[in-house]
């Protein structure tokens, strides 16, 4: 009797979880989508200062930038092509106060590092 009392319940409880489906739709105005996209240029075009830590060829600049991430996780490190060398740099700042103050730790474990406000470079 009890195996037969847990073997319905089980039955039972398998069908209202399989029951459990449903879609979602997500409606939002389009103007978000052109906002984002403003965004995204502003971003992309102004120019901020930037921690440049080092640069030399593809490989040193990604065994360069492997160890910053894991220095400075929270920071946002790039690699830049400008003819010869892949520069590693660090950091968006959007006054040089805040660059500078970062660049003082910063040079503690990379003393070769130099703040500076680069041109927009192809990505």
């Amino acid at each position: 009797m009890k195996t037969a009392s847990l073997l319905t319940f089980i039955l039972a409880s398998a069908t209202f979880c399989t029951a459990q489906q449903a879609k979602v739709n997500i409606q939002q105005d389009q103007k978000i989508n052109s906002l984002l996209a403003h965004y995204k240029s502003v971003n992309e075009t102004s120019s901020h200062y930037r921690i440049q830590v080092g640069f030399g060829t593809d490989q040193q600049a990604q065994a360069l930038k492997t160890n910053i991430d894991k220095d400075y996780p929270t920071l946002p490190a790039t690699i830049d092509f400008e003819y010869p060398s892949y520069r590693v740099r660090l950091g968006k700042f959007k006054t040089k106060l805040e660059g500078e103050r970062t660049l003082m730790d910063v040079r503690k474990k990379y003393p070769e590092a130099m703040l500076l406000k680069p041109k927009k470079t192809t990505k």
